[in-house]
């Protein structure tokens, strides 16, 4: 073991990629994880990450299962470095009426959004605990805060993330454990956004939208903190962005 690892659950196409890029470049070996079913897209992630002269492992995995969340950790902290940092970001961002909004929809968002960042945080504490330190970050968004019309099942999970965030900011803050939540309020230049609206280039050129190497630098800042000055929650949102 040469190199201590940090763990991104949710490691997408964009701001996942980004956390996983910063992190690589501060010398961590960065253990990628999203769903089976992007299995290729997480190798290829992986793989241009070593391209750079950093390391990466990739791992599919589905968050919300208990035994393979468990199994991941252990398997990271055995063959590869103790896990000195944990990222969840899973995102979850789906809109229908709540009277649309069936139980199945629900309740797979809240797996999704707040139950897996449970297992993950649960799974990463054990072993942080035993040593003494270690570093565990939270995605939030908008809908940590607030919630909108059309997001019923989005913000119910989003909410108890961040109550979750809370609760073990204070169990493990004084163990030597840094939790913190970051609120992203606001459209961030990912390829969803792209597809979906046709004024990104715009945004980019007057800076009226989140970039995600951005946001990863300021996880890094997070990670960084001296714990005399530890943050416990941060919002992030382009200097055009209403709140």
């Amino acid at each position: 073991m040469t190199a201590q690892a940090c763990l991104i659950i949710g490691a997408g196409d964009d701001t996942g990629a980004a956390i996983a890029r910063a992190f690589a470049r501060e010398g961590y070996v960065v253990c990628l994880s999203r769903r089976p079913r992007h299995a290729d897209k997480l190798l290829a992630l992986a793989a241009s990450i070593q391209a750079e002269g950093y390391q990466a492992r990739a791992y599919p995995c589905d968050a919300r299962d208990e035994d393979a969340v468990t199994a991941l950790v252990a398997r990271i902290e055995a063959e590869v470095s103790p896990i000195e940092v944990a990222i969840f970001n899973v995102g979850a961002n789906v809109r229908f009426e709540v009277t649309e909004t069936t139980s199945r929809v629900f309740r797979k968002v809240w797996e999704m959004a707040c139950f897996a960042g449970f297992l993950m945080g649960r799974e990463v504490a054990k072993p942080m605990l035993a040593r003494g330190r270690g570093t565990i970050l939270f995605t939030g968004a908008t809908a940590s805060v607030r919630g909108a019309a059309g997001f019923s099942a989005f913000a119910s999970a989003k909410h108890g993330l961040r109550a979750l965030a809370q609760s073990m900011a204070r169990e493990l803050g004084p163990k030597n454990i840094h939790v913190a939540h970051v609120v992203i309020d606001g459209a961030i230049d990912s390829r969803f956004i792209r597809d979906t609206f046709a004024d990104v280039d715009d945004k980019r050129d007057t800076d009226a939208i989140l970039n995600p190497a951005h946001i990863a630098s300021n996880f890094v800042m997070l990670h960084n903190q001296p714990r005399t000055a530890w943050t416990h929650e941060i919002d992030l949102r382009p200097w055009s962005e209403p709140f």
